[in-house]
């Protein structure tokens, strides 16, 4: 069972100037606290931390040390790794009997390196020398596909964009409702950010705020603007505390702490954005949905308390149609990581700090915590409850989402006839200057690359161009 939850935060204006292990130990001293039993945190044998933007080649030895806990194992999950595995393991190895105590913590403290930057610092991080994790896990499989890099597609708000641009023409939705439709569902998760006291952004902001770029919204890629994406810059980190019943009972761990996992599922299987059949539909998170139903007897819409992944609007929109979710519904506890704070690899754990408190107030609830892992490319979910399961799922269902999701061939530079089946805009300052373009060509690859011709890139800004032709010339297209 899960036994405690802690997180620690600092100022977003980065004036805390903390280093993100310390940030973690801090958490994880907190889970210890809220299990009421610090000197559990002696007893654990497993610390597993995923990866940041830090450099510490093994921070989970660090907390490991501070929190007294000398004899742990250390793990340490690359990027790409899903939030949900070290959850995933460390509920495995101690039902199998192979470990008692584990410690899940992750963290970062980007705001604190933006500010000492712009005031002319450089806050050092603890050196390890050549210190090494017990355990190493790296990913399987791309994030992104090559042709995506060649074309200058580096970051995650180009691909959400296109996904989300492919699904309001999938979905024959004009633009100005597509539009509509995410404002309204981000100012639902800003105004549960204003009553988070611990959220990072806690500011309400109303549908008409969010909807287009503006002065205080800055135009990224279309249709997104700043305050739809998800804000790293923050120093946060949270912290897992899981153990055995024996041990809980040993440590003396009132049973009113104990929060059980119902199920921990993933599909490792990882397939790049312009590789997929359907830019607009994630058939791995829809496996996970189904088994997950299966598994609890009951559809995952009626399940009382939810959190579901949010660094995109697009990105709680394509699992709501997968997993059969209420789409008016509001799918945050925390404000999501637009408003609550995104730290890079480890939201998921912050997101289960608040689902774990709400459920220990409602004992009779079951509570959901979706995973994404890059750029819906590897999906996981946990479910909790406060009272025992008939039984645990902890399952990797990678052959499932292989055997359902359809792949193309992709290229970066080509000659011929196309058909745009995705597109997004970016900007230089208020103006979109340059398309990013997804091609299916007519010898059945597809293409990723750009085009600038304005009226063109324009007309992309608003979706428009999707479904027509292009003419492809290496790297580069104009309209056909």
């Amino acid at each position: 069972m899960l036994v405690g939850v802690g997180e620690a935060h600092r100022p977003v204006d980065g004036s805390g100037a903390v280093e993100p292990v310390d940030l973690m130990v801090e958490a994880a001293l907190a889970a210890g606290r809220d299990a009421h039993s610090v000197a559990l945190l002696g007893a654990v044998s497993m610390v597993a931390v995923p990866e940041g933007s830090w450099s510490y080649p093994d921070a989970a030895r660090i907390v490991a040390t501070r929190v007294g806990a000398v004899g742990a194992r250390t793990v340490r999950a690359d990027v790409g790794v899903a939030q949900t595995a070290p959850i995933a393991v460390a509920c495995d190895r101690i039902r199998r009997g192979a470990l008692d105590v584990a410690l899940v913590v992750g963290g970062e403290a980007m705001a604190s390196r933006r500010r000492a930057e712009r005031d002319g610092r450089s806050l050092t991080e603890l050196d390890q020398a050549d210190a090494v994790a017990d355990e190493r896990w790296s990913p399987v499989g791309a994030i992104m596909a090559d042709a995506e890099v060649q074309a200058g597609m580096w970051s995650p708000v180009e691909h959400y964009a296109c996904i989300e641009n492919a699904l309001g023409h999938a979905e024959g939705q004009s633009f100005d409702a597509q539009l509509d439709d995410v404002a309204e569902l981000w100012a639902r998760c800003s105004e549960v950010a204003a009553a988070n006291p611990l959220a990072a952004f806690p500011t309400q902001r109303t549908a008409a705020e969010l909807r287009v770029p503006g002065p205080a919204n800055r135009g990224l890629a279309s249709p997104y603007a700043k305050w739809h994406v998800s804000q790293w810059a923050v120093d946060q980190a949270a912290a897992l505390l899981l153990c055995s019943a024996g041990a809980a009972m040993d440590a003396g761990v009132p049973t009113d702490r104990w929060v059980f996992p119902h199920a921990c599922v993933e599909s490792s299987h990882a397939v790049p954005l312009s590789r997929r059949g359907e830019l607009h539909r994630w058939p791995a998170m829809r496996v996970l949905g189904e088994a997950l139903s299966r598994h609890l007897g009951r559809p995952l819409r009626d399940v009382e308390v939810q959190e579901v992944y949010s660094c995109f609007p697009v990105a709680v929109r394509v699992q709501q149609r997968e997993l059969g979710l209420d789409a008016d519904a509001v799918p945050t506890v925390t404000g999501g990581m637009t408003f609550a704070g995104g730290p890079l690899n480890n939201f998921t754990y912050q997101a289960t700090v608040e689902v774990v408190d709400r459920l220990r107030r409602r004992p009779e609830a079951l509570g959901m915590v979706t995973a994404v892992s890059g750029l819906l490319t590897k999906p996981g979910i946990t479910i909790w409850g406060a009272r025992p399961p008939s039984g645990l799922l902890v399952a990797d269902h990678a052959a499932e989402a292989a055997a359902v999701t359809s792949v193309r061939e992709v290229t970066h530079t080509a000659t011929g006839a196309g058909t745009v089946v995705s597109v997004t805009a970016t900007y230089d300052g208020t103006s979109p200057d340059r398309a990013f373009v997804i091609a299916d060509l007519d010898d059945d690859r597809r293409w990723v690359g750009t085009c600038r011709d304005a009226d063109w890139v324009a007309a992309a800004s608003r979706r428009e161009v999707i479904g027509s032709g292009v003419v492809v010339r290496g790297t580069e297209c104009s309209p056909s």
